[in-house]
Formats: C-alpha cells, sequence, structure tokens
C-alpha cells in the first residue's frame, strides 16, 4: 500500500523549518509579472484620474450652464435687476419662447399661483437625459405674484461622450499594460542575459583550472562586486588545493626515510640470525623511528586544528619572561653543548595560552641554537606595543637570503644545506610558531642582516583587551 504523498505547500513549509532552501522562482518571471502589474495599476490610476477630471469639468460646465440660463430668463420676465414683470403676460411668454426656441437642450416650467405659466421642453433625437432644479423662490415675480421656475438641461451627449471616455481609457489601460508586459518581457531578459554568460564563464573556471578568473569589468557594476568576492574565494580555494597537494607531497617524502630506513633494518635483521642484544638495537632504531613520525604526525594534527580557526585558551595575565626562563632551562643542555650563553631582555604581562607559548619559544631556541655560532650570545627579546607583545629570539650566524626568508615559516621549507642542518630536518617548528601566533591573533617576522638572525611572534591583546 503506498504512503500518501503531502501536499506541495506541507512539503515547502518543511523544507523552511529544516533550514533547507526552498526555489523562489524565476527572476525574469518575476520581474515581467511585477512590472505588468506595477504598469496596469499606474495606467489604472492615471485613467481613473482623467475620467475624474473629465466627470468635474462636465459637472462645472452643467452649473454654468444653468447660471447662465437662468439669468438669461430673468431678463426675458424684468428688468434684469429685480425680475419684475414690466410687461403683459403676452409679451413675457413671447419672449420665453424666442429664447428657448434657439435653446432645444433647455427646458423650463414657469408656475405661477400655483397655475401653469410657461413650459416648455424641446423634442430631441439621439441619447436624452434631462436633469432638473429649482430656481431659487422670491427672485422672480409678475405683477406682484411670486414665480416658481423649474429648468432643466439635457446631459446626455455629455453623458455619452463620458461613457466612451471610459471605454476608450479601461481599452487604454488594458492595451497598454499587455504592451509594456511585452516590451518588459524583452528587455528583462535581455538585461539578464550577463547573467546566463556569467553561469556559463563559472562553470569554465575552479580549482582544477588554476589561474582562470572572470574578468569583472566586462560585466555590470552591480554584478562587479560579485564577481570580484567569487574570484577571490576562487583564489583562496587555488590556494587550499595547492597547500594540501604540496602537504601531500610533503608529508609523503617526510615519512618515507623513517620506514625506508625501518624496513631496510629490518630485512638486514632478519636476514640471518641474530643476538638477542643485536636485536634489541634494532628494535630500539626502529622505536626512534616511530617516534619521529609519530612527532610528525602529531605536529601535522596541531596544524590542522590551527588551520580550521581553533584559537588559544588564555589564562590569566602571566609574566612572558618567566616563561623564557622556564623553556630555557629545558634547553640548557643544548646551549652547553655548543657554549652559548642566553640574555633575556624585557618583560611584559599577557593572558595568553603557557602551552603553546612555551612550545613556541622552544621552537624558536631550537631553530637558534641549531645555527648559531658557538659561543655566541642567543638574545631573547620581550617587547610590548599597543597591540599586544612581541618576542623574538636573535642569534649570530649565517645570513638567510631574502627568498628564503619569506618561506621560513612554511610547514615541511627546507633552506640550504647550511640553514637547514642535518638531511632529518622536518621543517614544521617554524611553521608551529607561526600556527600559535594565529592562535593568539598575531602573526610572525623575522630578518636576517650584518650576521645576526631575528626570527619572533607577535601575540595580540585578548579581544575584551584590544584598542
Amino acid at each position: 500500500m503506498s504512503a500518501t504523498r503531502p501536499p506541495e505547500g506541507a512539503r515547502t513549509a518543511a523544507r523552511q523549518r529544516e533550514g533547507a532552501p526552498v526555489s523562489a522562482g524565476s527572476i525574469q518571471a518575476s520581474l515581467s509579472r511585477w512590472l505588468a502589474v506595477q504598469t496596469l495599476v499606474g495606467l489604472s490610476v492615471v485613467c481613473a484620474g482623467i475620467y475624474a477630471a473629465i466627470s468635474w469639468g462636465l459637472a462645472a460646465k452643467h452649473e454654468d450652464e444653468y447660471r447662465q440660463h437662468y439669468e438669461m430668463v430673468r431678463h426675458a420676465i424684468g428688468d434684469g435687476s429685480h425680475g419684475t414683470v414690466t410687461d403683459d403676460e403676452d409679451d413675457v411668454q413671447h419672449k420665453l419662447r424666442d429664447i428657448f426656441a434657439s435653446h432645444p437642450d433647455l427646458a423650463i416650467e414657469l408656475t405661477l399661483s400655483d397655475q401653469p405659466f410657461f413650459a416648455h421642453q424641446p423634442a430631441t433625437t439621439g441619447p436624452t437625459r434631462w436633469v432638473w432644479r429649482d430656481a431659487p423662490e422670491g427672485e422672480l415675480t409678475v405683477q406682484g405674484q411670486p414665480l416658481k421656475a423649474r429648468m432643466a438641461l439635457d446631459v446626455g451627449r455629455d453623458d455619452l461622450m463620458r461613457e466612451r471616455l471610459g471605454y476608450t481609457l479601461i481599452v487604454t489601460a488594458a492595451l497598454g499594460s499587455l504592451l509594456v508586459s511585452l516590451t518588459g518581457f524583452w528587455l528583462v531578459r535581455r538585461s539578464l542575459a550577463p547573467l546566463k554568460l556569467l553561469a556559463a564563464e563559472t562553470a569554465e573556471v575552479g580549482p582544477d583550472r588554476p589561474g582562470r578568473r572572470i574578468a569583472a569589468g566586462a560585466y555590470a557594476a552591480e554584478l562587479q562586486p560579485w564577481i570580484e568576492q567569487f574570484n577571490a574565494l576562487l583564489q583562496r580555494a587555488e590556494g587550499a588545493y595547492a597547500q594540501l597537494e604540496a602537504f601531500n607531497a610533503d608529508l609523503a617524502h617526510e615519512l618515507r626515510t623513517p620506514l625506508s630506513n625501518m624496513i631496510a633494518q629490518v630485512e638486514v635483521e632478519l636476514g640471518r640470525s641474530r643476538s638477542e642484544q643485536a636485536l634489541r638495537e634494532a628494535l630500539g632504531s626502529c622505536l626512534e623511528e616511530v617516534r619521529r613520525m609519530s612527532a610528525i604526525m602529531a605536529d601535522m594534527l596541531f596544524l590542522s586544528q590551527a588551520d580550521r580557526g581553533a584559537k588559544a585558551r588564555r589564562s590569566a595575565p602571566c609574566s612572558l619572561a618567566e616563561q623564557v626562563q622556564a623553556v630555557a632551562e629545558f634547553h640548557e643542555p643544548e646551549l652547553e653543548a655548543k657554549a652559548l650563553s642566553l640574555d633575556v631582555r624585557g618583560d611584559a604581562q599577557l593572558a595568553v595560552d603557557t602551552g603553546l607559548l612555551r612550545r613556541a619559544i622552544s621552537n624558536l631556541m631550537s631553530n637558534a641554537v641549531r645555527h648559531a655560532e658557538p659561543g655566541s650570545t642567543l638574545v631573547v627579546s620581550i617587547e610590548p606595543a599597543a597591540s599586544g607583545v612581541s618576542i623574538s629570539v636573535q642569534n649570530r650566524g649565517p645570513v638567510i637570503a631574502p627568498g628564503t626568508l619569506e618561506r621560513i615559516f612554511e610547514r615541511f621549507f627546507r633552506a640550504d644545506a647550511a640553514r637547514t642542518g642535518s638531511s632529518q630536518h622536518h621543517g614544521l617548528g617554524l611553521a608551529i610558531v607561526a600556527a600559535i601566533a594565529r592562535m593568539h591573533d598575531g602573526r610572525t617576522f623575522a630578518s636576517s642582516a650584518l650576521g645576526l638572525t631575528r626570527i619572533g611572534l607577535h601575540l595580540a591583546h585578548p579581544p575584551s583587551r584590544q584598542k
């Protein structure tokens, strides 16, 4: 038995609750539809305004005609000022007949003492609609008796004109909206054509095609910020791909040597009978190689966490000089072996991850001891600044070339033999220093000139103390 499929509305609501994207439809169709609606509403409002203005004009025209015809009746009945009859009734009626004979769209009814005095309503052809209105009482008199007047105006032709105007405006609004909708659809489609071109061009670039970018200048100004952001994202993605490929190659290269040594040694030891002591020595050598590989993997895991944006867990502010002295005690055997002395200059209080800080200082000292001239002095400088504290280790020794100096913080980077020492150097020490600096929102720096090499890191203040 098949399950009942929920309606589309329920599925859309479910996708919205789950955070899944819901299709918003076509931009082209939406723009065309709203442009048509806007045009129809706009033309309808304009046409309604025209119709209302014409209707108001016709009403004002009718009012003027009523007033003019009433004045003519007053002048025909009296002397034009008081409406008092100076002639007999027959003369008045004769004047009224002459007036209304030339006005086929005007009718009148006069009543004297509730008796008909004069009436006129011409026969008309075509549309007819008489609109009657009572004249003001007391203004017209005949021989001292009040005369009541009712006047009518034929507005049939004006009604016909207004009706035709209404139909014309309706058709104009409809046809205008249709025309604008068709042209708007074409214009919207033409305006959105660059988006299709952009989609096609975007499909042709990617990390697998390094170096290819989208030319932002060929598109509209509104699209250029999006294209620039996409190009920047593509550049970061290519950098990540390149870093990943280099990491895989370097890691394989670093692990290949200890693995090859272990395999060769085990094959040699198993090739013939060995004493227990010889086997112990062979196992001890293999254990050293395994520990070296384990250290490499631990360092790579740490760098991976730093690359994912992990931040240092800062403790309470502590003395950085005390941390340097604690690390120096651990390196005393190395310092004595090369007759090196240590000079710690400066101090500062800073909230840091003490474990990470000691690791960074230890790596800097190990690097400096490895390349320092025997009998020289290592100088550890602690320099407070507005944005944080800088810690550097300076040693006297071979000068590092500028091209090499720019890359010494890269993982697995190898300089020349004078700088790298033995071929077993895995090149992760300074890369870890750079990662620890990033975890403290800081940076690394290095300089080498006149036989002095200075390498260090800058640690920023915690976010609450940054200025």
